[in-house]
């Protein structure tokens, strides 16, 4: 059982998330069974066959998120000291060479990835390519697009 990286701000989401499921997901769909319960004939019974797969993806997401607890190697990248080198936690912010974009991502585990507000999981090829860089260092990365060329303007542990 290998331990999975997980930023602290990850760990809250992954946190609030189950317990809204257990706390509140879970008993709407208990609810929901009961009511399509009384509904007579379970066979052809639609809503309570909807309500039992529901609460088979709900129960099937809580064991998800108690495995990844469980496996869960905590790294708070605020209490490490800075030297300017691209880990992961770390936040970095980039100078795309070939276009003059400048764009900045924060380095996290599986989970906490979200393209959209420039989340990138370590193991991504952007990530790969910047892991044990510096500030100031160019860096060519392969990326399912083609290659890129990014100048790392700076290295922020926030």
């Amino acid at each position: 059982m290998d331990k999975e990286p997980i930023t602290l701000n990850g760990l809250e989401k992954l946190k609030q998330e189950l317990v809204y499921l257990k706390e509140k997901k879970r008993p709407e769909i208990v609810a929901a069974i009961a009511e399509a319960r009384s509904h007579g004939d379970l066979k052809e019974n639609a809503e309570y066959h909807a309500a039992k797969e529901e609460q088979s993806h709900n129960e099937g997401r809580i064991t998800e998120i108690n495995d990844i607890l469980a496996r869960a190697n905590v790294i708070d990248v605020t209490k490490i000291p800075n030297d300017g080198k691209v880990i992961f936690g770390s936040t970095v912010f980039l100078e795309n060479l070939d276009t003059g974009e400048k764009i900045d991502y924060k380095i996290v585990g599986k989970d906490e990835a979200d393209l959209k507000n420039r989340l990138i999981y370590f193991q991504s090829p952007i990530s790969r390519g910047l892991i044990g860089k510096i500030k100031n260092d160019l860096v060519e990365i392969s990326t399912p697009a083609g290659i890129k060329n990014y100048e790392i303007k700076d290295v922020k542990y926030i």
